[in-house]
């Protein structure tokens, strides 16, 4: 392998970057796999990933992107990286060692700076596998409404000036979490501007939309392979990519050649086979995600039919069957839409509580109450978490004990139920405050007692009808909470239970509603808020649940 180190880059500005060029020792024109990171182009992933690129005989360039590490320029988040991305895709096109073709890899941050670029159109370009990456970043750090409190706060101590790793390594992260108001909760870690443009932009405004994908889906004419996990946190936005690129790229072999994997993973797992949370999905959930995204750049910049596009374009991993599966569409076609409601009285303090759920829409009207005390959340356990311990399928029987937790249990399943696709809560709720949040977690129940979430989602009371202009509600008044679990794939086995879980706070995955209705992250105002969540009658509460005839 022939090794060129801190080779300089000019942007359009005249600000040069930093890439390392990784080529086949023998001379020659090479296809080409470009990397334009935030986290060191030596890190030792990549390089690991480098080398056996290199060996398949492709040239690899990995960049550090502007103001990082080796590269000049200041670096501000996300901002320069479409015109960035695009400036350097048409410097390597044009360098002697590469054979015209480009293709793109990276997994998160490093996902985004292949997407952004995408709508500019680079002909060099022919292929991108963006892995655990976002749509827009409303939709990331904001999730549509609730700030995705763990994900801004790891990510920008992570990424921030003037904090050393050593320094990182002390902190008290979920006391970093409780810091009101979370406009200053990092002014003593870190120099981090654009932390406070985040938590000064919580609605979907001109901030947020001069950059992202959201528009323009027909911009793009270059074939994607989105690869995630049921359990990362950017499991909802490569959907959204996925279905963007497959609806609206401008040509019909984009939109027929675009792929999306989903795996048993997390955002920082993708591909691992081992003992995931507190399920086992056995060896067969692992994936060697390098030949993987060889098979791929082998089809798109050297033309070898491979097969890769006679396969269907979803490949989806079914957890409790544990094994992987080929899909012509997503959502699939032979979705049926099964609502099951909630009803009863959900006990409090129980382990297995008295609600119930079943898909036999209850005739007489009953309500549920608890009350939501912000100083004392229900914490984060397992879920699509991207820093965490506790991430993926974790039994939560301990937060089903909680007395702000209600909880809806079905009867033991006389078949096996298959759940693959999109689920969501409809719930109908009023509350005390003039603005609050409802979460909803659906969980399978085993025969010996674990509780394991398989998909979970929060509303924030003043986005239910608009992540740009929101509004707030009228204490008392029952409103119509549409929440959003975002997309799973789990069989529930013969003798299983279904459960759904009702709350209004899941810390510190999402930031805690103060309910005063205040700006958001603005004070350090804290309210409770009693809740009443109704069902039956004309309030049926209930999920919707994507069940796939076996």
């Amino acid at each position: 392998m022939f090794i060129q180190l801190d080779v300089k880059t000019p942007m359009r500005d005249g600000v040069q970057l930093s890439s390392g060029v990784y080529r086949p020792a023998k001379e020659g024109r090479y296809p080409t796999l470009l990397i334009r990171t935030i986290y060191n182009n030596k890190q030792d992933r990549y390089v690991a990933w480098t080398r056996r690129f290199v060996e398949a005989g492709y040239a690899v360039v990995m960049q550090d992107c502007r103001g990082r590490y080796d590269s000049e320029g200041a670096w501000e988040p996300y901002i320069h990286e479409a015109e960035d991305g695009y400036d350097t895709q048409q410097w390597i096109g044009a360098q002697p060692w590469c054979d015209g073709t480009i293709g793109t890899f990276g997994i998160s941050y490093v996902g985004f700076t292949q997407t952004l670029p995408a709508p500019l159109g680079s002909l060099y370009v022919k292929g991108l596998v963006p892995i655990a990456s976002q749509q827009d970043n409303f939709g990331h750090q904001y999730a549509d409404g609730p700030l995705h409190l763990h994900v801004i706060i790891n990510f920008h101590i992570w990424v921030g000036r003037g904090l050393q790793t050593e320094s990182r390594d002390l902190l008290d992260y979920m006391e970093v979490n409780r810091r009101l108001p979370l406009i200053s909760a990092l002014d003593e870690i870190a120099d981090i501007p654009w932390y406070r443009d985040v938590i000064s932009h919580y609605t979907y405004d001109d901030f947020w939309k001069q950059y992202g994908l959201r528009d323009k889906y027909d911009q793009v004419n270059t074939p994607a392979y989105f690869i995630t996990g049921w359990y990362d946190a950017l499991v909802h936005e490569g959907f959204r990519q996925y279905a963007g690129w497959k609806s609206k790229a401008v040509s019909e072999h984009t939109r027929q050649t675009t792929r999306i994997m989903v795996g048993p993973w997390s955002h920082g797992g993708i591909g691992t086979a081992e003992r995931f949370g507190d399920v086992d999905f056995g060896q067969g959930g692992g994936v060697d995600v390098v030949d993987e995204q060889l098979r791929w750049f082998d089809r798109r910049l050297r033309g070898i039919d491979n097969g890769i596009d006679d396969e269907p374009p979803v490949r989806i991993f079914v957890m409790g069957e544990n094994r992987w599966r080929s899909e012509n569409e997503w959502p699939l076609e032979r979705t049926r839409y099964t609502d099951y409601y909630i009803s009863s009285s959900a006990a409090a303090n129980s382990l297995h509580g008295d609600g119930r759920l079943s898909a036999e829409r209850p005739e007489n009207s009953g309500e549920d109450r608890y009350t939501y005390h912000p100083e004392n959340p229900v914490p984060t356990v397992g879920g699509p978490m991207m820093h965490a311990d506790y991430v993926g399928p974790v039994d939560r029987r301990q937060v089903e004990r909680r007395d702000d937790v209600l909880v809806y249990t079905s009867e033991p399943l006389e078949d096996d139920l298959e759940v693959t696709g999109p689920v969501t809560m409809t719930l109908y709720a009023s509350s005390s405050a003039r603005d609050t949040d409802f979460a909803a977690t659906l969980v399978d129940v085993h025969p010996d007692g674990r509780a394991i979430n398989i998909c979970e989602g929060l509303m924030r009371a003043r986005f239910r009808e608009s992540i740009e202009e929101p509004t707030l509600i009228e204490p008392g008044r029952v409103y119509t909470y549409t929440i959003d679990l975002w997309e799973t794939s789990n069989l529930f086995r013969v003798g299983h239970r279904l459960r759904v879980e009702v709350t209004s706070s899941n810390f510190p995955r999402f930031d805690r509603n103060l309910n005063t209705g205040n700006r958001p992250g603005m004070d350090a105002e804290i309210e409770a808020a009693h809740q009443t969540i109704h069902h039956g009658g004309k309030y049926a509460s209930h999920i919707t649940l994507p069940v796939i005839p076996r």
